[in-house]
């Protein structure tokens, strides 16, 4: 059952608005990028020699991207996945603001499935980059995305003890929170993809 949280922070805790802002922000962010895929995609099958918008040149381009395997694995273009994974980090993000305590299962569950995703997208990343040698401009929206939606998702769950981790587990990640360790890695993470 959904609940709605009616008590404030307690002392010496920081209230959860910003993760939820940030949530939200890179949601509809990686949600316009995951659209924007799709009818590019959508265009592409309805006339492959088109001009799409994000073919900006050899290096960071598409359409090329598009034709390979490893934008439609299951069968359907991975944009598509995009579509339904950031609609739900937005609908959580939006209950979230509105003070909408989930049960811990649910948490537990969209973290599963948002490290998987998050899997994914750093799979595609990685053949894009090794591979196929060509980048795809949205797709790189996607992938930074789903990185900070992730980390926001991640850094709720700890704060809320969501993940049923050891007492002592959570005791220490919540000390390495209170530090910002965890911003301090993904940003770290961040440099060392754009280097790549």
């Amino acid at each position: 059952m959904i609940k709605t949280a009616k008590t404030s922070p307690a002392p010496g805790q920081k209230s959860n608005r910003w993760i939820f802002i940030t949530m939200l922000v890179f949601g509809l962010l990686g949600l316009a990028a995951s659209l924007a895929l799709s009818i590019e995609r959508m265009q592409q099958l309805e006339n492959p020699a088109a001009n799409l918008i994000c073919n900006f040149n050899v290096l960071f381009n598409c359409g090329t991207v598009m034709q390979t395997w490893q934008a439609h694995v299951f069968g359907f273009s991975n944009s598509f996945i995009g579509l339904i994974g950031f609609v739900v980090v937005v609908t959580v993000a939006v209950a979230g603001l509105a003070k909408v305590k989930f049960p811990r299962p649910f948490m537990l569950a969209a973290q599963i499935c948002y490290g998987l995703g998050l899997i994914f997208a750093y799979w595609l990343f990685f053949q894009s980059v090794y591979v196929i040698q060509v980048l795809c401009p949205f797709c790189l929206v996607v992938t930074f995305s789903t990185t900070l939606v992730f980390e926001s998702l991640l850094r709720y769950n700890i704060r809320e003890n969501n993940l049923y981790l050891p007492e002592n587990v959570h005791k220490r990640l919540l000390g390495w929170l209170q530090k910002d360790y965890d911003k301090f890695l993904v940003a770290a993470w961040l440099v060392v993809i754009v280097a790549l």
